[in-house]
């Protein structure tokens, strides 16, 4: 049974239902009466809630460490065979210096220009999505068109089967949000996806193509030849990180525009406008909190923190710090000063953000085009997942006749 939170400056959860469904003001009270709280919850940890903090620490990284980024860690040993499938998911679990080779060896296949080589397969799997749900009065926005997409996309991408999609959103679900009090099924999840892409790396060896794996496969890090372990973790990240995290913008900025039809009716009347309102879909509605690991004793904003401590590194309080952005609960679809920081900063900025912004554009703008104007239907709920990721798992709209 979920214990309430009565003390969020010293007992917060990110888990519990109140903070999933409507974290907002819990945030507008921490950054004034407690702006890095603390908890003891999910193996304890401090959080930052302003975007100064925020900014500054993950720019730390020889204080705070990504080697684990995922905010509720296990206490139990790996049990896998590190030798064979990897450690961690790099670049996103690693500190300079093997973070840097890391991370070059995937920004080719993410970069603008590759981008747009992926948009025709995205735009195909949006038409064919938005058509199966066809002259239904109703539909579920999320299981049924956000869920869908990057999946595909990041099968397409990596070179794997499009059949394998509805198992990628299962695993990563057991990752970042039904395993969070399992350990076992979490750690589980984690291993299947460790040994599908053992077998994928397998087989791209034998044979190299033009996909991503290919490509991982056939570069190199400063110089020293990827090993299959290494191009396993790779793709566990590029898998974890490039599906909930997009489905879950995608997924709140429908929500968005079925809440506020003044906004959709402007979007589909000035299509061109998108690219701005996304951005501010991405401040407002940011999803991902990242944990950072204490490697060095360090004072922070009168926080003592010693070696082995946990801190969240939480990017969508600091998208909604009024010392940061002009009225930043008023979601505005044609702000233009916005420096959000949804994709990160530093070292660690989201390499996949380039993807993630044509998959919401594409997404949005199909839906848009060849859907009629929709709202939410009341009488369905809403239902939000939260914790790393935070966004809506059941959207249930109603179309206009």
């Amino acid at each position: 049974m979920h214990e309430s939170v009565d003390d969020w400056s010293g007992d917060y959860d990110i888990f519990d239902p109140k903070y999933i469904e409507n974290p907002y003001p819990i945030w507008q009270e921490l950054r004034v009466s407690c702006p890095v709280p603390h908890t003891q919850r999910w193996g304890g940890s401090h959080m930052t809630t302003t975007n100064e903090d925020t900014r500054k620490i993950a720019k730390m990284v020889d204080v705070f460490s990504s080697i684990n980024p995922l905010v509720v860690s296990s206490d139990v040993p790996v049990t896998f065979d590190t030798d064979t499938y990897g450690v961690g998911a790099p670049p996103i679990s690693t500190d300079p210096p093997q973070h840097g080779p890391a991370r070059r060896l995937i920004l080719p296949a993410l970069s603008p220009q590759a981008v747009i080589g992926y948009r025709p397969f995205t735009e195909q799997i949006c038409r064919s999505l938005v058509t199966e749900m066809g002259d239904a009065s109703y539909a579920d926005a999320a299981e049924q068109y956000a869920q869908q997409i990057p999946p595909r996309v990041i099968a397409h991408i990596l070179g794997v089967d499009l059949d394998d999609a509805d198992q990628f959103i299962a695993w990563v679900r057991d990752v970042l949000e039904q395993g969070k009090g399992d350990v076992s099924k979490r750690l589980d999840a984690g291993l299947a996806i460790r040994m599908y892409f053992a077998e994928q790396v397998k087989l791209k060896r034998q044979s190299l193509g033009s996909d991503m794996v290919s490509q991982i496969l056939s570069g190199d890090l400063d110089g020293t030849p990827v090993t299959d372990p290494h191009a396993i973790a790779t793709c566990v990240l590029l898998l974890i990180a490039g599906i909930d995290t997009t489905w879950s913008s995608i997924g709140s900025a429908i929500w968005h525009l079925a809440t506020y039809p003044d906004d959709q009716a402007r979007l589909r009347q000035n299509r061109d406008l998108l690219p701005v309102a996304i951005e501010e879909f991405l401040r407002a509605y940011s999803p991902v909190t990242m944990a950072r690991l204490v490697l060095k004793p360090i004072r922070y904003n009168g926080v003592d923190f010693v070696p082995g401590d946990k801190l969240l590194l939480n990017f969508p309080a600091a998208n909604r710090d009024p010392l940061a952005f002009e009225d930043p609960e008023s979601v505005q679809i044609d702000r233009r000063d916005n420096r959000h920081i949804a994709f990160g900063i530093g070292i660690h900025r989201c390499a996949g953000s380039n993807l993630a912004r044509m998959e919401m554009e594409t997404s949005l703008r199909i839906l848009l085009e060849m859907m009629p104007p929709f709202t939410l239907d009341p009488r369905r709920s809403v239902t939000w997942g939260g914790g790393q990721v935070r966004g809506p798992r059941n959207l249930p709209l109603r179309f206009s006749d």
